[in-house]
């Protein structure tokens, strides 16, 4: 399965849809050799290295109830809206081990996709070069931290923030990697496109010493849509294979009722289910030219 890429979007809760569809995968062996995800897509991501079959189902869905999980009163408090000591810290180290010892010895490629906050650009980490595990949770903290819901984040002399403002679906940064074909795990319905963000004015405020910042969440409507055009005319040529939620959804990027997280859950490992034999030709198929 050489040259073939793992593309998986964020989107706060809307993540247990690629929960759902990755433990299919992990239930049927599917191992693809590069994964690259930003935000939720690269905290799904991390527990599919590590071969946690379930354990972004719990995460996402047994803490709910805890007071620091997802609170207005961190927002007011401590300026976050999810509580991303408790996320990236507490859970993985405490209350639902991360096995680190699994996802270090994995032998496929993950990479983690962040905004620097100084240029605004991509700025992508891979496993193999960071090797402490309390660094690769930094940065996959740094990947979900939402501009006005999270603090920023420091790492090696870098700024960072998350990972879906400058590059929301990185399917270019696969194929620039030398991934031909490319499964693309997205979580927003077909046909959906982003608008222009408002209250640019409290951002600008707020974000007044990182001018690259700014401008990338202005334009990220504009980045966003058009990775959205580009997969499109992809998927009908063939080169990837697009997997995303087929019922109207129902949650939001910070949803806290469970039930609804379920079915979105349960809908993720239907579809992937459903497309198993798709899934398997698309990893085998050899395109030939004349």
């Amino acid at each position: 399965m050489e040259g073939i890429g793992l593309v998986l979007e964020g989107g706060g809760m809307r993540g247990i849809y690629t929960a759902g569809v990755l433990d299919y995968f992990l239930e049927q062996n599917i191992e693809i050799p590069y994964v690259i995800g930003v935000s939720a897509g690269a905290c799904m991501g991390s527990s599919y290295i590590s071969k946690q079959q379930g354990r972004n189902k719990r995460v996402n869905t047994e803490f709910l109830q805890h007071p620091e999980y997802i609170s207005f009163k961190n927002l007011i408090r401590n300026k976050q809206l999810f509580g991303m000591d408790l996320i990236f810290d507490t859970i993985p180290n405490e209350l639902d081990p991360f096995d680190f010892e699994s996802f270090y010895k994995a032998d496929q490629k993950f990479i983690i996709g962040t905004t620097d906050c100084i240029s605004g650009e991509p700025k992508y980490f891979e496993k193999d070069q960071i090797l402490e595990s309390v660094d690769m949770l930094n940065v996959i903290r740094a990947s979900s931290s939402l501009p006005l819901m999270a603090p920023v984040v420091e790492y090696n002399e870098h700024v960072l923030m998350d990972g879906g403002i400058s590059d929301p679906i990185p399917l270019l940064k696969s194929e620039a990697d030398g991934n031909r074909k490319n499964i693309v795990i997205l979580t927003r319905n077909a046909g959906y496109r982003k608008k222009p963000s408002r209250g640019n004015w409290y951002l600008q405020k707020k974000y007044k010493d990182y001018p690259g910042l700014v401008e990338a969440v202005f334009k990220r409507y504009e980045v966003y849509n058009k990775q959205l055009d580009y997969i499109e005319e992809q998927e009908k040529a063939g080169n990837i294979l697009v997997i995303r939620p087929l019922q109207k959804l129902k949650v939001g990027r910070i949803e806290r009722n469970k039930a609804r997280l379920l079915d979105l859950y349960k809908e993720g490992y239907e579809n992937a289910k459903q497309l198993e034999q798709q899934i398997k030709e698309f990893l085998t198929y050899e395109k030939t030219t004349c």
